[in-house]
């Protein structure tokens, strides 16, 4: 059920429900924030607080409560929020911990947690363990603390799963308009796509950004991204979770279920949200579609006055998904006549110091460049804190190459200590990008041009059940090829003298494998190339009881893994990758989430670092990419099919010939039906 959280962020009533200095601090916080409804603090025995006349129960407020914070302890949120929702009011802040975040210490938060739930009703719940908001639009505000938010007619809307986290993001200095900053908690009742999609019904927000330590609702998280795509309001994500310890810290945190981080990365990409690593990071992005939406291309171009700086760049976007197009011939001649004849015409571009303070030269030059079929043209301008009064030019330049191209433009500098707020500001309401810091203006360029639309197929979600039952070599290779895989003819025997007479139908070389061991290669049962004759002494050196004979595949030019995994957190991850006995090493991969199309398993093999083996390396035969296509698609087919228990399949290695593609390998992990 979507709940209509519009009353509770925008309240004109706001009661204040407990004492000490969190309380007083909630009041604070609105006044900061220029808040000019009823404040009404609600205290058993205290007459006021923060100067304010306090009334004994929530029934005595003498205006309608459009949010409440709760600060009082966890067994005391239950009955107050029953009483809140009770007389109607339109939601409430619960700041206590001890609920779910805490089970593991505390057996009773759980049902706590679920007293809470039933106690709140239909009214909206922000928490446990929750700060509550500041709405800078409409200058209304639920926060405990210090926040270093003003007043603002539009702006970026901040959702995040760390009060603390967004305290500091509050106190940036980086002209980013911050319309909200919301935290949610442990998210007891709303989640946090349920807040997100409530965040997108006000117009005035320009993009949202998402500070995820776990998911919860995928359905509820498939919604958010269409509706942010229906409204054209861009998503970013910093999603935690990377390490080991992160994970565990989001368990106990807020009781969210990390899952694997390859499965968190195909969620984002299958929603189109762009994921950053810092909240540095995290601001710039949020600054950038802001102030020009998501770009159009990966393709930039960089301008300096040094050539030191214009390296600088090229070796930090290494590694990055980004590329400096060479210039056109139009730009050429543009950069020509308003450069002079001594500087080297290049992207990134050094136009040395020539035309310094020669504002309209630098505006031509600028604008020349930003005219390049290019997603965002950036001058690396450093301001210093000294005097910067020398450096106007470069801001009116900037100013001047936004306003006659039209196109995205923006001024970094190399370090955010040399990006006075008062200039971002003046860039930021000409339309021009302050970025502070340059690593974090390229993540942020990477970010804004990976922003896009959702899978429009829902996902396949994970089933029940426990994965208890590992199939066969012989049994998964059969379930597998049912749904279309193909494998290599094959027999089980049992007995090692009976091992060469059931070869008698299958074509030598043969493949000899030990039947029972979970790691063949490494307790050396897998016996390639045999020739019939070869089979018994090789089975009397395997000295397992059951064996499995197979043709051997002899004419692949490239080995393949096609892995799923049920993820609880995300999903069904799909994982292709370079196959064969150096899979771990390699570590060439990518990650989908259930279901793909053959058009994006074809994408995922190109991003591979063996896609050219696949297309034929060095005058080699390329593979079957059809045969592969169908390989992937079959062992998707096999998954959607037992969703409802597969735990686990993989296939290393497919083999890739050029006209087949087989599995020789097969494992399915799977509950019990």
């Amino acid at each position: 059920m979507a709940r209509d959280l519009a009353r509770m962020l925008s309240p004109r009533g706001i009661a204040v429900i407990g004492g000490g200095s969190w309380c007083d601090s909630i009041i604070g916080a609105a006044r900061r924030i220029g808040f000019d409804g009823t404040i009404v603090p609600v205290h058993p025995d205290r007459r006021e607080i923060a100067g304010l006349r306090a009334v004994p129960s929530v029934a005595d407020c003498p205006v309608p409560v459009d949010a409440a914070f709760v600060g009082v302890n966890r067994h005391a949120t239950i009955d107050i929020v029953s009483e809140l929702a009770r007389l109607g009011s339109g939601g409430a802040v619960c700041f206590a911990s001890g609920f779910t975040e805490a089970a593991t210490e505390d057996a009773d938060g759980a049902d706590l947690q679920a007293r809470l739930i039933a106690a709140a009703g239909d009214m909206p719940v922000l928490g446990p363990n929750c700060y509550g908001f500041v709405n800078a639009l409409d200058r209304a505000a639920i926060w405990p603390d210090q926040h270093g938010m003003q007043p603002v007619g539009r702006g970026v809307a901040i959702l995040t799963q760390s009060s603390n986290i967004a305290i500091n993001m509050t106190m940036q200095q980086r002209a980013l308009p911050i319309a909200y900053m919301v935290t949610c908690g442990n998210m007891a009742q709303t989640s946090q796509a349920e807040i997100a999609a409530a965040l997108l019904d006000d117009d005035r927000v320009t993009a949202l950004g998402l500070h995820i330590e776990g998911f919860g609702d995928l359905r509820g998280w498939e919604l958010l991204a269409q509706k942010a795509r229906r409204r054209g309001v861009p998503l970013v994500a910093l999603k935690v979770g990377r390490s080991a310890q992160a994970q565990r810290a989001a368990v106990s945190h807020t009781a969210s279920l990390a899952g694997s981080d390859a499965g968190a990365q195909a969620l984002l990409d299958r929603l189109g949200i762009a994921r950053v690593d810092t909240v540095p990071e995290f601001l710039e992005t949020l600054k950038l579609l802001h102030g020009v939406g998501p770009l159009a291309s990966r393709r930039i171009a960089s301008i300096s006055c040094s050539g030191g700086e214009a390296s600088l760049i090229a070796d930090m976007a290494l590694g990055l998904d980004l590329e400096f197009p060479p210039l056109a011939d139009r730009q050429t001649a543009a950069l020509r006549a308003a450069l002079g004849p001594m500087v080297a015409l290049a992207n990134p571009l050094d136009y040395h110091t020539y035309i310094w303070r020669d504002t309209d030269a630098m505006a031509r030059a600028w604008a020349a460049m930003a005219e390049g079929d290019v997603g965002l043209t950036m001058s690396i301008v450093d301001y210093p804190h000294t005097d910067a009064s020398d450096w106007a030019c470069a801001t009116e330049a900037a100013i001047a190459a936004r306003a006659r191209t039209g196109a995205p433009f923006a001024v970094v500098a190399s370090m955010a200590e040399l990006m006075p707020l008062a200039t971002a500001e003046r860039l930021m309401a000409h339309g021009v990008v302050p970025f502070s810091g340059l690593a974090e203006a390229l993540a942020a360029v990477q970010a804004a041009a990976r922003v896009g639309g959702p899978d429009p197929l829902p996902l396949l979600l994970p089933g029940g059940g426990t994965v208890d039952t590992l199939l066969s070599e012989a049994e998964a290779k059969a379930a597998l090829h049912h749904h279309g895989l193909s494998v290599p003819s094959y027999r089980t025997v049992a007995g090692r003298d009976a091992v060469a007479a059931a070869s008698g139908d299958l074509r030598p070389p043969f493949v000899l494998k030990g039947v029972g061991l979970a790691h063949k290669s490494e307790h050396g049962a897998v016996r390639l190339g045999l020739a019939r004759e070869q089979l018994a002494q090789a089975a009397q050196d395997i000295g397992t009881d059951t064996f499995l004979i197979e043709e051997m595949i002899a004419d692949g030019v490239a080995e393949l893994l096609i892995g799923v995994l049920r993820d609880e957190a995300h999903g069904y991850v799909l994982t292709l990758g370079a196959g064969g006995i150096l899979t771990e090493l390699l570590r060439d991969t990518v990650s989908l989430l259930l279901p793909v199309s053959e058009i994006q398993v074809r994408q995922a093999l190109d991003r591979l670092a063996i896609a050219p083996l696949l297309a034929g390396y060095r005058g080699k035969p390329a593979a079957d990419m059809g045969a592969i296509l169908r390989a992937v698609m079959a062992v998707q087919d096999y998954v959607v099919a037992n969703a409802d228990c597969v735990g686990e399949v993989e296939i290393n290695p497919l083999i890739c010939t050029p006209d087949r593609a087989v599995a020789v390998d097969a494992l399915i992990r799977k509950a019990k039906t």
